[in-house]
């Protein structure tokens, strides 16, 4: 059986993760069943119009899972984590916990033959060492699946280069994080997850069992805006936000940036490059993708400044 006769269902497919996985899927020749609450709306329909199909599912609902992956070979799982765009203003840990639980139990229903899911980097140092909570909340997903013994593979991807992109870390001009601007951060283009998620199923005999984390660079702050300065023909500052401001707005934010500046995530750049020789550099990434966005975006919050 090849990649033409096989489907695989992705759940998030119009979120960024999804849709990088289904844009790969697609362009490797894979039946993609395209998972999302609104099938009619202008992601889905791009997606249908790429070649998926689209099937209504909810994260919350097991039922709506389980009905969406029956017949599926494959299962892609992500969850948004607290604060992530899009995410209702209380959504919790509990709630990403329980949407992961739920993908995973639907696989097992439906009889899946390859689950992959998207954790995080360090999630296994869970026991080991004190980590932030969107750690521990993928930890204890990837532990049921364990736990209903399915044929899955994690995948820990570091911190996405384009969380550079948005009013997330660009503010007022600046470049602005949480991090010591000597820190050095571990960066993976969400572009490249996708590429080795299409791998990853590609290779079943290979992957199915297995946990590996991914970065494909390590810039500190300061390199970051200064790259992106470079790439755009500006002058970007990086501004550190102090811990304690970032605390009054978030005990547990505050904490992951903590961990950030004094632990990391430590992850093997070079097995990363083992598996995906191409996967991109923050420069790279900037000439492919990553300028285009910054700019767009800083160009809209100049119009909307001026016309405030």
């Amino acid at each position: 059986m090849t990649q033409t006769d096989k489907t695989v269902a992705v759940v998030g497919a119009t979120g960024l993760q999804g849709g990088a996985v289904t844009h790969h899927l697609l362009r490797g020749g894979w039946q993609v069943r395209a998972l999302t609450r609104d099938p009619n709306g202008t992601p889905a329909r791009a997606l249908a119009r790429a070649g998926a199909r689209v099937a209504r599912a909810q994260m919350e609902d097991v039922d709506s899972l389980t009905a969406a992956a029956e017949g599926a070979w494959g299962l892609f799982s992500v969850q948004p984590t607290v604060g992530s765009p899009g995410t209702a203003p209380d959504f919790t840990t509990e709630d990403e916990v329980r949407w992961g639980v739920n993908v995973a139990d639907a696989a097992h229903a439906a009889g899946v033959g390859h689950l992959v899911f998207t954790s995080v980097a360090g999630a296994d140092r869970h026991l080991s060492e004190k980590v932030p909570v969107n750690l521990v909340s993928k930890w204890r997903i990837e532990q049921h699946i364990a736990r209903l013994g399915l044929p899955a593979t994690i995948l820990r991807p570091v911190s996405f280069m384009e969380n550079f992109t948005g009013g997330y870390a660009l503010q007022n001009g600046t470049l602005s994080t949480g991090l010591a601007p000597d820190t050095a951060q571990q960066l993976m283009a969400v572009d490249d997850v996708g590429f080795i998620t299409e791998l990853v199923f590609r290779r079943p005999e290979e992957w199915i069992g297995r946990s590996v984390s991914l970065a494909a660079d390590e810039l500190t702050p300061v390199q970051v805006a200064d790259a992106i300065g470079r790439a755009l023909g500006i002058t970007l500052p990086y501004d550190q936000i102090p811990i304690e401001t970032i605390r009054d707005l978030s005990e547990d934010f505050a904490y992951a940036n903590q961990w950030l500046n004094e632990y990391g995530y430590r992850t093997d750049i070079a097995a990363t490059r083992r598996i995906h020789p191409a996967a991109m550099d923050f420069s790279t990434w900037l000439k492919h993708t990553g300028a285009a966005q910054i700019s767009a975006f800083l160009n809209t919050e100049i119009a909307t400044a001026q016309d405030a």
